[in-house]
């Protein structure tokens, strides 16, 4: 069984960045793929980002190119989300995610973090 542990979340002001960390229990974490994901109040969840088991490949969506960065210490078991120039639509419940396949969609994933609240002011 896998737990995966949220923190960093946080009200800001639009500009300004967050850190957002996910640290996964077992001893397996480097096998599996992380990702990132978002609920705004009344829509849908959505892909943010996804980091591969090395870290060498990363995706991200096109909302989050350029601002957001994945990134993991497997020694850690922990995966980062780096937020800056955050804006007000940035405000959501993020989850971090485990799977055996690094993808985009939700469906690959098998392990969900409680999610952190991010709220960006304007």
């Amino acid at each position: 069984q896998v737990q995966l542990v949220e923190s960093g979340g946080g009200l800001m002001q639009a500009g300004g960045s967050l850190r957002l960390s996910c640290a996964a229990s077992g001893r397996t974490f480097s096998t599996y793929a992380m990702g990132w994901f978002r609920q705004a109040p009344g829509k849908d969840r959505e892909f943010v980002a996804a980091i591969s088991r090395n870290g060498t490949n990363t995706n991200y969506a096109n909302s989050a190119k350029g601002r957001f960065t994945i990134s993991r210490d497997n020694g850690k078991n922990t995966v980062y989300l780096q937020m800056n120039s955050l804006k007000p639509e940035d405000t959501a419940v993020y989850y971090c995610a485990l799977g055996v396949v690094f993808a985009r969609g939700g469906g690959a994933y098998n392990y969900w973090g409680q999610g952190t609240q991010v709220t960006v002011s304007s």
